[in-house]
């Protein structure tokens, strides 16, 4: 069954991952960022180690595979994550937000041939350039028009966690179990989010309707459905073709943030998004 519908898996991927620049936008008006994230990994942990259980799903064996698992989720839920909802608490739009961190596949490819020795043929780089430049019209047509550029800052450092993690993970823990592996990649980053929660925030939350719709988004469908499906992603898929599919990720938050909140693109914004849907399908043809 799984391999009669992996075809959708990408396409179901992208779309799940792109409601979690909405649900930090809902969800941050409530809490601090760092403790927003916190609340949400403890949520994550038990629930994938009640299903792990149940299914009797193996566990990482040595100190080794702790490690590497550990360290992959420090860097694609930790540093992404932290990165992402700071810059959106900051002011960053969540359309704009998703367009920053859109420039993953650019840099995975780089990192893919240097890391894993993977070989990147001239059309994908062609289309992961078209998408590149794709993103570059969309940011450049909201930069200093709705805020300032220390909320871009955390966004950046966001790419640079989702690129290095990505690849950590392709060659150190490409096997991974889904469901072990998901409780082996939050317990670190849970730590280290508390740590510095308890320097920066005072963990105050304001438990409304809104505020635990989001956390129950976050938690169920991206922390559970998303991640899920992205490690299913990594261990299937060679690191261009997986990460070109941020690419559609900008697009697909903008359209829902349009909807939501009303955030708006020129028509030159529309024209990137274009180009960047272009990008992947080249890539990924």
């Amino acid at each position: 069954m799984t391999a009669r519908f992996s075809r959708f898996f990408p396409f179901l991927f992208v779309a799940l991952w792109s409601t979690g620049f909405i649900g930090a936008r809902l969800g941050l008006p409530h809490t601090e960022p760092l403790t927003f994230l916190l609340i949400r990994y403890i949520a994550v942990i038990v629930c994938m180690t009640a299903i792990a259980l149940a299914m009797r799903a193996p566990w990482p064996k040595t100190a080794s595979q702790w490690f590497h698992i550990g360290m992959a989720g420090l860097l694609v839920h930790g540093v992404y994550l932290g990165g992402v909802f700071t810059a959106i608490s900051l002011g960053l739009p969540a359309g704009v937000a998703a367009i920053v961190v859109g420039v993953q596949p650019l840099l995975t490819a780089v990192g893919a041939g240097w890391l894993l020795g993977e070989t990147v043929l001239r059309r994908q780089w062609v289309g992961l350039v078209l998408g590149f430049v794709g993103v570059g019209l969309v940011v450049g047509g909201k930069l200093g028009a709705e805020f300032g550029g220390h909320a871009v800052v955390p966004a950046v450092m966001a790419l640079l966690g989702i690129t290095a993690g990505t690849l950590y993970q392709k060659r150190y823990c490409p096997s991974l179990d889904w469901r072990t592996g998901s409780v082996a990649q939050f317990i670190p980053t849970a730590l280290a989010t508390l740590v510095l929660a308890a320097l920066t925030e005072n963990f105050q939350v304001v438990w409304t309707g809104e505020f635990v719709f989001a956390l129950g988004w976050l938690v169920l469908v991206l922390s559970i459905g998303a991640i899920s499906l992205l490690n299913w992603l990594i261990r299937n898929s060679n690191a261009v073709n997986m990460a070109s599919l941020f690419y559609l990720v900008p697009p697909c938050t903008a359209l829902v943030a349009w909807l939501l909140f009303g955030e708006t693109f020129s028509g030159l914004a529309l024209g990137g998004m274009a180009l960047a849907v272009w990008g992947v399908y080249l890539a990924r043809k």
